[in-house]
């Protein structure tokens, strides 16, 4: 269990990931969280990093810090996501052990698992199938992480976890069209086409693949949880256990939005992978379930997208 008054380091801090992790940990009344912005801590940076923890010396680090995008920006630049990515892994993992921290929680993504792995996906399925083609060199990335503090758990006798997410969203988002992922595009697309009084709103895909969407302030519940109680090498899903149909994920923003028009699916546009709904039994036994709704965290986060734009 963390201390209320232990060295917490968020990577990423700043990000959709790390700002609800440090959001929850300021509530829960632990008081000694450690943030860097990029500019002042480029974790790319071997040297800057290890300067870092030889300073800070931090207890529990939480490894939020990545090259994130949809699936236009992972397929247009694959090369950066899988040379960021690791890099950025490579530093945080392998200075945890060299300075002793106490314990690290790396986090992965559900695009870990084959395209076509048994729905709900359970945490087996990992490296039994090919990988979707768009995502491939972020998710190899992901994977490398894993292996990685699972590795340095065998060799070394490190306490490191990893925890796979499902589809994330939530206040503190990306919603630039380019990067941004599913949900939080649509909730600007659809807000735009409002606005504009449009006819339609355009989508990627045929709209019948099936994604899962966990409100960002239940993920970082969920880390907190298992930072706290887990110990174990082998990976363990995060979601909700129930996805939906990104046209009826476009129904549901459009019902929040109040947006009258309808949607065009561009099937010359890829989908990605057919479903993406993961098995959650793991943790729901250890005594975390999510709380929060898709349509309660689609009017949180449409109210989020709102107040950024009014800044």
């Amino acid at each position: 269990m963390m201390d209320k008054n232990s060295k917490i380091y968020i990577a990423g801090h700043a990000g959709l990931v790390g700002s609800a992790i440090s959001r929850f940990l300021k509530r829960e009344g632990y008081t000694n969280l450690l943030n860097r912005t990029h500019k002042e801590l480029d974790l790319q940076d071997q040297k800057k990093v290890n300067e870092f923890f030889i300073e800070e010396s931090p207890d529990y680090v939480f490894l939020a810090a990545a090259k994130v995008g949809g699936i236009l920006s992972n397929n247009t630049y694959p090369a950066q996501f899988i040379y960021s990515n690791l890099e950025i892994q490579n530093n945080i993992i392998h200075a945890c052990y060299e300075y002793k921290v106490k314990k690290l929680l790396f986090l992965g993504s559900s695009c870990i698992y084959p395209k076509f792995a048994p729905q709900p996906i359970h945490e087996d399925a990992l490296l039994s199938g090919k990988l979707e083609p768009t995502n491939q060199a972020y998710a190899i990335a992901k994977i490398a992480g894993i292996i990685m503090c699972q590795s340095y758990n065998t060799e070394y006798n490190t306490n490191f976890i990893s925890v796979m997410p499902t589809n994330l969203y939530g206040p503190n988002d990306h919603y630039d069209l380019y990067n941004s992922h599913v949900l939080p595009a649509l909730i600007r697309k659809v807000h735009e086409a409002k606005i504009a009084n449009s006819d339609t709103v355009e989508i990627w895909g045929t709209g019948t693949v099936r994604r899962e969407f966990l409100y960002i302030d239940d993920l970082a519940e969920a880390c907190v949880f298992l930072m706290n109680i887990y110990d174990d090498s082998e990976i363990i899903n995060i979601g909700t256990g129930e996805d939906i149909t990104i046209k009826d994920l476009a129904n549901t923003i459009r019902e929040v939005i109040g947006f009258k028009g309808e949607f065009h699916f561009d099937k010359t546009k890829p989908d990605g992978t057919p479903r993406k709904q993961l098995n959650v039994q793991k943790i729901n036994n250890l005594g975390w379930k999510s709380k929060i709704d898709l349509k309660t965290g689609i009017e949180l986060t449409y109210k989020d997208y709102l107040e950024e734009k009014g800044k």
